[in-house]
């Protein structure tokens, strides 16, 4: 087996660090960043991503930090509200602390990690190694109004559920993580942030509920931004040889699904597989797209249904769990 270079210290990237480590092959691992740092990210693992984690051998150091399990969900639509009860608990973890974990497994395991480097193609592209990239979103044409992700940890009452509030403008999604904090993290246009002068406080207290939900609760930390975003599904088309696009470089789902690590260490731990036994790149790819296809189309069609009144009242009809299960990715076997 030959060595895997991989580009992204993210959740994708360290699960297809480990997967390949996992699979005999040397791995080698590279980062710009010089150690884990915060991300503007939901940080709401779905039930599936304990099968992942178990595979990665990681499970039970992910449960010692005590992430907070989230049992119920809460769509928040106008004047709607639409609750349900998990069939089983997901988790809320931080990056800055999931990160750390699955980089540190992987370098237990016997990964070289290069810290502070950025990963160039020109240089790396002709090394006999195999080549994951998951260093992020892919650039694409940027809408009119462009749309910005940000995110802040706050103290206070915590609640075992994920809550999503939805207006015509954008979302945010409230719950928790470890040590009794709770994440607020949103989507907004530009145009919304530059009329509150990118003032977070104020955008996301411009809604009643969201104001009353967030008014026990303390900003424990400054809110930091991410964008300019764009939502892409990952195609089935052609690959180059030996290169394997993982998490956010492969698609980019629409978070309020709270879908996102778990696609990402999804197809992290599938790409770490397939490079390390040598199967095609576009067989990975075809692998991906049977399985994040559908999720990522009806999510994008939610996100976009959500800002119409007319769709409040549908959705109050529509079993919690089944919308659910139509944003979640199957849970794919090993490749061989």
């Amino acid at each position: 087996m030959q060595e895997i270079l991989i580009a992204g210290a993210g959740p994708a990237g360290t699960a297809a660090a480990i997967s390949g480590l996992l699979e005999g092959t040397a791995v080698q691992l590279i980062d710009r960043a010089r150690t884990p740092r915060h991300k503007v990210c939901g940080e709401f693992l779905s039930p599936g991503a304990r099968h992942i984690l178990e595979g990665l051998q990681v499970w039970d150091e992910f449960a010692a930090l005590r992430p907070c399990a989230i049992r119920r969900c809460a769509l928040h639509l106008g004047n709607e509200t639409k609750r349900w009860t998990l069939s089983e608990p997901g988790w809320g973890l931080s990056r800055l602390r999931l990160d750390r974990l699955l980089l540190e497994k992987a370098q237990a395991l016997g990964a070289v990690v290069r810290r502070g480097d950025v990963f160039d193609s020109r240089r790396e592209v002709h090394s006999p190694a195999s080549l994951v990239l998951a260093c992020g979103r892919k650039s694409s044409p940027e809408p009119s109004d462009r749309l910005f992700g940000f995110k802040a940890h706050f103290e206070g009452p915590g609640d075992d559920a994920v809550e999503l509030f939805f207006d015509a403008c954008g979302y945010v999604g409230v719950s928790g993580v470890e040590d009794g904090l709770t994440n607020v993290c949103g989507i907004a246009p530009e145009s919304l942030l530059r009329r509150h002068g990118f003032q977070f406080d104020e955008v996301v207290r411009r809604s009643a509920p969201l104001a009353e939900r967030l008014g026990p609760l303390r900003r424990r930390m400054p809110w930091i931004a991410a964008g300019p975003l764009s939502f892409s599904p990952p195609a089935p088309g052609r690959a180059r040889h030996g290169v394997y696009e993982a998490g956010d470089a492969l698609g980019f789902v629409d978070p309020f699904t709270g879908s996102g690590i778990l696609n990402a260490l999804l197809t992290g731990r599938l790409a770490g597989q397939a490079a390390a036994h040598g199967i095609p790149a576009e067989q990975y790819r075809r692998t991906c797209h049977a399985r994040l296809a559908h999720p990522f189309l009806i999510s994008s069609l939610l996100r976009r249904l959500a800002s119409h009144a007319a769709f409040h009242g549908l959705a109050r009809v529509v079993p919690g769990r089944l919308l659910f299960r139509w944003t979640r990715a199957g849970m794919a076997r090993e490749m061989r």
